[in-house]
């Protein structure tokens, strides 16, 4: 079954509750290696996105994912916005004009936006960034090509959710953490977090 540019806008704003819902846990988590502004940042960016939403929902898929890539790079201050509205950016490149999302679009946006985090960040598996939640969770979501949009996302999250935990026995090579260096071993890097809840979000709107 493939995904609406409605399909879309609906798991942006399910996106949205979740992140509202675990503001605090990333506030928590940044607070640790970071300047405790992930979760309110992110928080403020995707509520930014439901009232863009609110005003007009784009034609396509792509121009959905677009609004929300624009809304992130305007509204989110520190690293979380130009990560993730890169990610979104190249997404919605890949998306093109289909009026439909189905798997094997859905792997190309999800590798573009991986390949847009890595442009803009730098960084690589190892380094304790989101970086080391979205490789597994590509690599979990092509393993599961053969099943639907719903399989393939959730597969995605539980890939995230695995490279999230690896980040808690990294030192961190990226971003203000690795200022800290051994002393930010044991704590989770709070963007590989949001990564694993945002493709959770995405999995369930789906299901």
């Amino acid at each position: 079954m493939a995904c609406s540019a409605e399909g879309v806008a609906a798991a942006l704003r399910a996106a949205a509750e979740v992140i509202a819902e675990h503001r605090t846990e990333l506030v928590d988590l940044d607070r640790a290696i970071g300047d405790a502004d992930h979760g309110e940042n992110l928080s403020r960016g995707f509520t930014a996105i439901v009232s863009a939403l609110e005003t007009a929902v784009p034609e396509t898929p792509a121009g959905v994912v677009k609004l929300a890539a624009t809304t992130l790079i305007s509204k989110v201050g520190g690293a979380a916005g130009p990560l993730y509205g890169t990610a979104f950016l190249r997404a919605s490149a890949k998306l093109g004009d289909a009026a439909e999302i189905d798997v094997p679009l859905l792997l190309d946006a999800l590798r573009a936006a991986l390949e847009g985090v890595q442009a803009r960040g730098k960084a690589v598996g190892g380094d304790a960034t989101m970086v080391d939640a979205l490789i597994p969770a590509i690599s979990a979501a092509e393993g599961a090509a053969d099943g639907t949009i719903a399989d393939v996302l959730t597969a995605a999250a539980d890939g995230a959710d695995r490279g999230a935990e690896s980040t808690v026995d990294l030192v961190p090579r990226k971003g203000r953490a690795s200022y800290l260096g051994e002393r930010a071993v044991g704590h989770m890097d709070p963007g590989a977090r949001s990564t694993a809840l945002l493709l959770r979000a995405f999995a369930e709107a789906a299901r």
